[in-house]
């Protein structure tokens, strides 16, 4: 595979339907076998498109972000969003709220570069440190420990009415380590 010409940008009231996409698609990869299908199957381009468009115009008015990565040959190809943690208790000022890239591109960078974009992001709004929620079951989690997250909770919600157990990696500090390639 080719070298990604990667960056990472604040999303664009015109990027709705891509971060749809690869939100969908994302999804569709990572828990085909940890959600049940008639949730990954109701996942909506219209809906999500629309939830993407309000998430970018309320970034816009302050306090959250939405961040696009993109390729300059492919366009978007992977997303974050990001503001002040939901859940004061744990000690963190800043969250990543979502953190998805096309399946096409796993491995090639994609996640690091959103999670420094974000990080960036976070400490402009003056945060100091961040946490991130993962299904318990997503791969994902070896990534957030490969890039200096520390396993801070655990907890069970609701997804559609299904119990979902999660966890929350912590950074009291807002830098990933990059020392050693993990899959992205």
């Amino acid at each position: 595979m080719n070298d990604l010409a990667l960056s990472v940008r604040p999303a664009r009231p015109e990027d709705a339907a891509d971060l749809a996409r690869i939100y969908i698609d994302s999804w569709q990869d990572t828990y085909a076998a940890i959600i049940p299908h008639v949730i990954l199957g109701g996942l909506s381009p219209r809906r999500l498109s629309a939830h993407w468009q309000a998430s970018i115009q309320a970034a816009e008015r302050g306090g959250s972000a939405v961040l696009v990565a993109e390729d300059a040959g492919y366009g978007p190809i992977g997303l974050c969003s990001l503001g002040p943690a939901r859940d004061a208790g744990l000690g963190y000022d800043g969250e990543v709220y979502t953190l998805y890239m096309d399946p096409a591109f796993l491995g090639r960078g994609t996640g690091r570069a959103l999670l420094a974009g974000a990080f960036d992001a976070l400490g402009a709004r003056t945060l100091r440190s961040c946490l991130i929620w993962a299904h318990a079951r997503n791969n994902a989690c070896y990534f957030y420990e490969a890039m200096g997250g520390k396993r801070v909770a655990s907890r069970t919600t609701r997804l559609l009415g299904e119990l979902t157990p999660e966890i929350g990696f912590g950074w009291r500090q807002l830098a990933a380590q990059t020392q050693r390639r993990v899959p992205s």
